[in-house]
């Protein structure tokens, strides 16, 4: 499944974008570089919307609501490597874009289930 993350640029518009995620049942895990807006916007905003469809029951869905809560430094890309794995890619060495990414810790703070 692919999670729509959405955060709020810093003109206070939202931006939303698919990502792969990983959840360990406690907290949700995303990967993204330091060089991307969505990075720029959970510095200066924290809170985010998320939204996973489910792939057999397409108006079913499940919100969440959080905070990133911590910014972890992946500058070897192994949390990328992780998800691509997870996602069924063959992708074995780190993205060019390795030295820029890291790992968003969103911890839940709501949901809601449709």
């Amino acid at each position: 499944m692919i999670a729509h993350l959405g955060t709020t640029r810093p003109d206070n518009s939202p931006q939303v974008n698919p990502m792969w995620f990983g959840w360990d049942g406690e907290l949700i895990r995303f990967t993204n570089t330091t060089i991307r807006q969505k990075f720029r916007n959970v510095e200066t905003n924290p809170n985010v919307s998320i939204s996973i469809v489910d792939p057999d029951q397409p108006y079913r869905y499940l919100e969440v609501r959080g905070k990133v809560v911590r910014i972890e430094p992946d500058p070897e890309g192994k949390f990328f490597l992780e998800l691509a794995h997870r996602y069924g890619m063959d992708i074995t060495e780190p993205p060019k874009d390795a030295p820029h990414r890291v790992v968003l810790v969103v911890e839940p703070t709501g949901s809601s289930k449709q």
